[in-house]
């Protein structure tokens, strides 16, 4: 318990940011969608006995399981697909009793562990590099094929954060991002009908505003109508009349600055900021390069998650399904948070 106590103070602003997006989360949550309670504070309770467990152990202890994590990943992934539940056509949820998990973003701080520790390898070479792409390529496809595009992107934008920061020769990671580019049209083709339609959807939503325009035009509006201070909680237009879709998971940022106004959304945009800042400051203290390397692949996939959320919440990037870190009521993005903050503030390097 010292060691926690000592955490908390190392680490008082990453713990006073994820106390006002909690926060901010309830509020809102309860006032646009009450029937989620009180099993979200069940996914709550869990996420902060993960995370007061994780952070209390050193980065080197929890990385020596790196390789079980990894194989532990792909069975749990495999699983899913053969027992998951069916929702609307995908396969991403294991039902457990009055929980459901979302297996894809419980693994994913795991499997940057494995890679933290595989690609920070001194022997680093371009056999081991194309190596690392395979193993990646397998859990991907795996989440994938769920399908959960927004989910195997953050995986793929994890690796790349991790890669940054690895001692592998950067030309590997020019030659690998060409590939990518190269390959783009390859993935338009394998694109389910929906994918493509929200990428189309995001070029020019007003073709189509009653069907495949309607959620980007109704998020906009409600981000709009707040104005400064917001109407108030449980005073939302869009939020409380069903206008806005999926309010309290992909459009939890549209229906804060409803009923919040910039005022609230404002103070989610400074708590992400802070926490991002603590997450640089252990990059800069990390226990070891396998320990910066995990910081960065977490770093780079909180970020995206925050920026790719508003930026399709206010109409400048297609619709893809992300949460908002700590804010959206997804409880496996909730866990799988805390979990990567946790393990993060374990990688960071003792002060005494």
């Amino acid at each position: 318990m010292q060691r926690f106590l000592k955490i908390l103070r190392d680490n008082f602003l990453i713990l006073l940011g994820i106390l006002t997006l909690v926060s901010i989360s309830i509020l809102v949550l309860y006032s646009i969608a009450p029937s989620l309670f009180p099993i979200y504070f069940v996914y709550l309770i869990l996420a902060l006995i993960a995370f007061i467990i994780l952070s209390q152990i050193d980065f080197e202890v929890i990385s020596l399981f790196g390789n079980h994590f990894y194989v532990l990943s792909l069975i749990i992934l495999m699983v899913t697909l053969l027992i998951g539940r069916v929702t609307r056509g995908t396969i991403r949820w294991i039902p457990l009793g009055p929980l459901s998990i979302q297996p894809a973003e419980i693994v994913r701080p795991f499997l940057f562990i494995f890679f933290a520790n595989y690609l920070s390898s001194q022997n680093l070479k371009l056999g081991k590099f194309l190596k690392a792409i395979i193993l990646l390529g397998i859990p991907v496809f795996l989440i994938f094929i769920q399908p959960s595009l927004g989910v195997s992107l953050l995986t793929i934008a994890g690796f790349i954060g991790i890669l940054l920061a690895s001692t592998i020769n950067k030309k590997y990671f020019l030659f690998a991002t060409l590939g990518l580019l190269a390959l783009a049209p390859l993935f338009w083709l394998i694109l389910a009908p929906y994918q493509k339609t929200r990428i189309l959807t995001f070029l020019e939503p007003w073709q189509d505003p009653k069907g495949a325009g309607y959620n980007a035009i109704e998020s906009m509006i409600s981000v709009g109508s707040g104005g400064w201070w917001g109407k108030g909680l449980g005073k939302g237009t869009g939020t409380q009349l069903s206008f806005l879709p999926e309010r309290q998971t992909d459009f939890i940022y549209a229906a804060t600055a409803e009923e919040l106004g910039f005022v609230g959304v404002g103070l989610i945009l400074v708590a992400e900021g802070i926490i991002l800042l603590g997450l640089i400051r252990i990059m800069e203290n990390s226990r070891s390069p396998q320990a910066r390397a995990f910081v960065a692949g977490f770093f780079l996939t909180f970020f995206l998650q925050t920026f790719i959320h508003i930026g399709m919440n206010i109409g400048i990037l297609p619709i893809t399904g992300v949460p908002l870190p700590l804010v959206s009521a997804g409880g496996s993005s909730l866990l799988a948070t805390f979990m990567g903050l946790a393990i993060a503030l374990g990688a960071k390097k003792e002060i005494t």
